[in-house]
């Protein structure tokens, strides 16, 4: 991308409902990209569980280190993806190029043994690398510097992402369900197979909207784009068997030192960066990286969602409703995104409110608000383990509910203003980079969520004692992060140099 593309103003766009209408092809591109991923995600876990260690709980550990070791890989290949982007093919070749990789791997993971399965999860990590940070950069760019749309054009964004994420549980929850006669592990490859169409059907809406853009995201014309673009490719499929190692022979706790030493060399490009145009600069990058590390904290147990709490659902909640219909364990994922899609515009509308009344919380505050209110929803599974265990060894289906929805508040106070902070604070010229770097964040929280439920999990499965003890212990940390950020808020503020 042209290094001054990210400082320019944007083309003139058409408003729809308020704002550009490039927002909305990119609303529904992210929607069926998240459809695919959310899909794959609710199983992944039951899945390997099922396939590869023939259902017994002995498996769910194993079953959790993979699913945080994906989830953190999906994450850090954001960073090489922004850099790609910002410094190679530009942001459109780009996110059409990880939508192709994604969706192979998507069909790929249907296959029913662990080492296909295993690269099939690396193919998806790489496509996702070079989709997820750079379409968030393009939401970001149909704006003008200052525009105030800004942060409610990516809470509308945001809405995209949960969307997809809504529909996918329930759709592929209820496929996997009434297929009968078969092995649950063969239902699960339906599953995959519907967000394998999922991704292909991200991939054309994107191919067929991006005119719209007016060439916003496009690399420069004087550069030979047709050669870079085969060499990201060649370099795609060098990196798939290298991610596959990652997963399969480094593992969750050596992959959080990699993972560790990325980010400080990210923090170290960006500084140098920042210090090349100035004092105000570097201040930003300092407040934006120190917002990073509380990020990590907030993933790390928000994403208990596809691991420790998928077991959970399935093992200690009483999922028995109306009769002897039994809720799905798949549709507690769609209580996140189903929350978001309500309470967003909510969210949106007392920002506003706020901010009219010179009454809106800075940033710092927002994340702040966002940890403690993750950390009410650990406090909430204390009351329900130690209390509300029933005879049947099981707690009642609403805390689970309620849990999803009270990490949905923090997330609505800390994700979307996330993307927008970075397009705020970055360095002009890596605005990518740095996106790349937040997504960087949420895969060190990711990664150790992954070990951290499957300590919760332990040797012999989840029960209500191992589940109370890990659950107490993330309440007590996620309390504490948020009390100390809310008490350093004003000097993040002073760093931030009036960015709102």
């Amino acid at each position: 991308m042209d290094t001054t593309d990210t400082a320019a103003a944007p083309p003139r766009f058409d408003d729809l409902l308020g704002h550009p209408r490039p927002l909305w092809m990119l609303f529904m591109t992210e929607f069926w990209e998240r459809f695919a991923f959310y899909g794959m995600r609710w199983a992944l876990t039951l899945y390997v569980v099922a396939q590869f260690f023939d259902g017994q709980a002995s498996g769910q550990g194993w079953a959790s280190r993979t699913y945080g070791a994906f989830l953190a890989l999906v994450y850090a290949t954001a960073i090489f993806g922004g850099y790609v982007a910002d410094r190679v093919i530009g942001y459109q070749r780009s996110i059409l190029l990880g939508a192709v990789v994604s969706a192979i791997g998507y069909f790929m993971i249907v296959m029913p043994r662990q080492d296909v399965f295993l690269l099939g999860l690396a193919t998806i990590i790489v496509g996702n690398g070079l989709f997820k940070p750079n379409i968030s950069t393009l939401v970001g760019k149909l704006y003008a510097p200052g525009d105030a749309r800004r942060d409610r054009g990516f809470t509308i964004f945001y809405m995209g992402i949960n969307l997809g994420a809504l529909v996918s549980p329930l759709l592929t929850g209820w496929l996997a369900s009434v297929i009968s006669g078969t092995p649950m592990e063969q239902n699960y490859k339906a599953v995959f197979v519907a967000t394998g169409v999922g991704m292909v059907i991200s991939t054309l809406w994107f191919w067929f909207g991006r005119r719209r853009l007016q060439g916003i995201g496009t690399p420069p014309p004087a550069r030979r784009a047709g050669a870079m673009l085969a060499w990201v490719v060649l370099g795609c499929v060098v990196a798939v068997p290298i991610v596959y190692l990652l997963m399969a022979r480094v593992g969750a706790g050596a992959l959080a030192w990699i993972l560790g030493a990325l980010f400080a060399a990210l923090a170290l490009m960006l500084l140098l960066e920042a210090l090349r145009e100035g004092g105000v600069a570097r201040d930003k990058v300092v407040a934006m990286l120190l917002l990073f590390a509380f990020n990590v904290l907030f993933w790390m147990f928000f994403e208990q969602a596809g691991s420790s709490f998928n077991f959970l659902a399935q093992n200690l909640v009483d999922r028995e409703l109306i009769g002897a219909w039994v809720f799905p364990t798949g549709w507690f994922q769609s209580v996140n995104p189903a929350a978001i899609v309500i309470l967003a515009p909510l969210v949106a509308l007392a920002w506003g409110w706020l901010a009219r009344h010179h009454a809106e919380p800075s940033i710092p505050r927002k994340f702040g608000l966002g940890l403690l209110f993750n950390a009410l929803a650990f406090l909430l599974l204390m009351v329900a383990l130690s209390t509300l265990v029933g005879s049947n060894g099981q707690i009642p289906f609403w805390p689970l509910v309620l849990v999803y929805v009270l990490q949905t508040v923090g997330e609505l106070c800390l994700s979307p203003i996330g993307l927008s902070m970075v397009t705020k604070l970055a360095p002009l010229k890596y605005v990518g980079l740095a996106m790349g770097g937040w997504f960087l964040s949420t895969a060190i929280g990711n990664n150790l969520s992954g070990i951290f439920a499957g300590h919760v999990s332990g040797a012999g499965g989840m029960t209500v004692a191992s589940a109370l003890d890990g659950f107490t212990f993330s309440f007590w940390l996620l309390l504490g992060a948020a009390v100390l950020l809310l008490l350093i808020a004003p000097l993040i503020n002073r760093l931030m140099h009036g960015v709102k």
